[in-house]
C-alpha cells in the first residue's frame, strides 16, 4: 500500500485531502504483476446519477470478425486513470489508509459511471472505424483484418489514433498479428469462436458447491459460456430448481439428480462446438421443431462440399402457458417466428433466399394459404419482410432441432386437448381420422364429415372465426351446419 501511494503522488494520480468524504481502501495483485487499488465506493455510487452510455454486447461484437483472418489485440494500460476527474469533484473520491487521507485528480476503478465514461471515449477516438475492423470493449481493443497487408496498415491506424489522444497500451498485455487468440473470455480462429481453454479448465476442475452462493457462482461463470452448450437449460434444470427454495447449505449427498447435472454440465465444456463466422455471401439454412413445452432452432451455412453444413448459432427457449395451448401447426409456426427474430440482422436482406426446414409438412404451403386467423396474419407479415422457402424435413432428420425444442418436456406430463381454432390443420386431423370412422351414408359429398372427437374443435372455430362475430351458443349450433362445409352426423 506504502509503494502503491508514493508511486500514485509521484505520477499526479492523487493528492493530499481534506475531504469530509472517506472511502475504504486496500490493494491486490494484478494478474501481469504489480498492484492494483480496490476501494470501497459502494456510498459514492448509492447517489450517483448514472450515466447511461452502453457497453458492446461481446457476442453481437464478434459476429464482426466474418473473413477476418488477422487479429491483433490491444490492452491499455491503466485506462480509467487516464481521464482526468473534473475540476471541483475531487473530493468525492477521498479515500483513507494507514498512511493519511487522499483524493483522485484521475478516474478511479470502482466509480459505478467509469465503464460507460471510458467506453464512450474510447468509441469517440474509433467512431468511424468500429465495426469496420475494430472491436472497442472499455480497455481491451481487437484489430481484425482479412490479409495481411491490410493488417499492418489497420494497426498502425490504430496506434497512431491512440498516440494523439495520449492513450497508452501495456505492451506485455497485447498480441500482433494473431491466430487463434484470446480474447473477452473466447478463443477467435479464423473458423470461428470457440471456449478459452483455461476457462474449461476451471470448470472441469470446480469443486461441488455446499452452499447457495457457490452454486450461485458456479452458475453465474457457467452461463457467459451458454451459446456453445446444447439443451443448456434442461442441464442446469435440476441445479436451478434448488435455489428456488432458498436453503442455506446443499444437501448433495439427498440429491442425486443434482450432482448427476452438476458433472454433466462440466463435461459439457469439454464437448463444446466451435460456432463458426457467418458468411453473408452463402445461403444460410434455419432448422427448427417445436415440442408441447420449447421451441428449438439452429442456424447454419451451407460451406464446402454439397451437404455439409457449419453450425453459426443455436437458439432454444420455454414455451409460455398461452403458446403452450397452440396446436402443433401453430407452435411449428411459432419456432419459425422466433428463429427470425433471433437471427433478423442476418436474415433480413439478405443476399441469397434461405431454407427453413421444418418436420410439419403443412407449413410448406403457408404462403399460400388463403385463411389465415389474426395470428397468423400478424406473423405472415413478418415473414413477408424474409425471402425463405420452408422445406419438409421428417423429425428422423430433424433431430438437432427437435432436442433443442424438447429440452423443457417433464416426464409424466398430461397432455392438454388442442383447442387453437386453425382451420388448416384441423382440417388434415379430421381427413386422417376417416380411416378410423369414414362418413356415414347421406354424407352430401359437397361437405366434410366431422367425427365425434372433433365436434368441439370445430364448434369453436366456428365460434372464433373472424367473420362469425363470437355469436352466442344458440347462433353457433345454428350456424354449424353451414360452416366450412361440415356434415356433423348424428349430436
Amino acid at each position: 500500500m506504502e509503494e502503491y501511494i508514493k508511486e500514485a503522488l509521484a505520477v499526479g494520480h492523487i493528492r493530499p485531502s481534506t475531504s469530509p468524504a472517506a472511502a475504504g481502501f486496500f490493494i491486490v495483485g494484478k494478474k501481469y504483476g504489480g498492484l492494483c487499488p480496490c476501494i470501497n465506493y459502494r456510498g459514492l455510487n448509492a447517489i450517483t446519477v448514472r450515466y447511461p452510455y452502453p457497453l458492446p454486447l461481446v457476442p453481437a461484437a464478434l459476429e464482426q470478425l466474418t473473413a477476418a483472418r488477422f487479429f491483433t489485440k490491444l490492452d491499455l494500460s491503466s485506462a480509467y486513470n487516464l481521464v482526468r476527474i473534473r475540476e471541483g469533484d475531487e473530493w468525492k473520491t477521498a479515500f483513507h489508509t494507514t498512511h493519511g487521507h487522499y483524493e483522485y485528480l484521475v478516474m478511479p476503478f470502482g466509480l459505478t459511471n467509469a465503464p460507460a465514461m471510458f467506453q464512450s471515449l474510447i468509441n469517440g477516438v474509433f467512431q468511424d472505424i468500429l465495426g469496420k475492423w475494430v472491436i472497442a470493449y472499455i480497455d481491451d481493443i481487437l484489430v481484425y483484418s482479412t490479409s495481411l497487408e491490410e493488417h499492418v496498415r489497420h494497426v498502425r491506424e490504430v496506434l497512431s489514433r491512440l498516440q494523439r489522444h495520449r492513450l497508452f497500451v501495456k505492451l506485455e498485455k497485447c498480441e500482433f498479428h494473431q491466430s487463434p487468440m484470446s480474447f473477452l473470455g473466447y478463443v477467435i480462429t479464423r473458423q470461428g469462436v470457440e471456449m478459452d481453454v483455461s476457462k474449461v479448465q476451471a470448470v472441469t476442475e470446480w469443486p461441488s458447491p455446499s452452499t447457495v452462493k457457490e452454486l450461485q457462482r458456479f452458475l453465474g461463470f457457467a452461463n457467459f459460456y451458454r451459446r456453445f452448450i446444447r439443451n443448456y437449460s434442461s442441464v442446469v434444470g435440476p441445479l436451478t430448481s434448488i435455489l428456488k427454495g432458498k436453503p442455506r447449505r446443499l444437501a448433495w449427498m439427498d440429491q442425486a439428480q443434482a450432482q448427476a447435472a452438476f458433472q454433466r454440465l462440466k463435461e459439457c465444456f469439454t464437448t463444446a462446438p466451435i460456432l463458426h463466422h457467418p458468411n453473408p455471401d452463402l445461403p444460410f439454412v434455419v432448422e427448427v421443431d417445436a415440442s408441447s413445452s420449447g421451441l428449438g432452432a439452429m442456424f447454419f451455412q451451407r460451406h464446402g462440399e454439397p451437404g455439409k453444413l457449419h453450425l453459426y448459432a443455436l437458439y432454444s427457449r420455454k414455451l409460455t402457458a398461452a403458446e403452450a395451448n397452440y396446436d402443433v401447426g401453430n407452435r411449428e409456426l411459432l419456432s419459425i417466428k422466433a428463429a427470425l427474430e433471433e437471427w433478423r440482422h442476418w436474415l433480413e436482406g439478405t443476399r441469397h433466399p434461405f431454407m427453413v426446414l421444418t418436420d410439419h409438412r403443412n407449413l410448406e404451403y403457408l404462403r399460400g394459404a388463403k385463411w389465415l386467423n389474426p395470428r397468423q396474419a400478424r406473423w405472415a407479415l413478418l415473414f413477408t419482410r424474409f425471402q425463405f422457402s420452408v422445406t419438409y424435413r421428417p423429425s428422423s432428420k430433424n433431430c438437432k432441432a427437435d432436442a433443442l425444442s424438447r429440452q423443457f418436456e417433464a416426464s409424466g406430463k398430461p397432455v392438454q386437448p388442442i383447442l387453437a381454432p386453425v382451420r388448416w390443420n384441423l382440417m388434415e386431423e379430421i381427413r386422417r381420422a376417416h380411416a378410423d370412422e369414414p362418413p356415414p351414408a347421406g354424407c352430401p359429398t359437397t361437405k366434410v364429415f366431422v367425427p365425434l372427437q372433433f365436434h368441439r374443435q370445430v364448434m369453436q372455430w366456428v365460434h372464433e372465426a373472424p367473420s362469425s362475430g363470437h355469436p352466442g351458443i344458440r347462433r353457433s349450433i345454428q350456424r354449424r351446419s353451414g360452416s366450412g362445409g361440415y356434415h356433423w352426423g348424428p349430436m
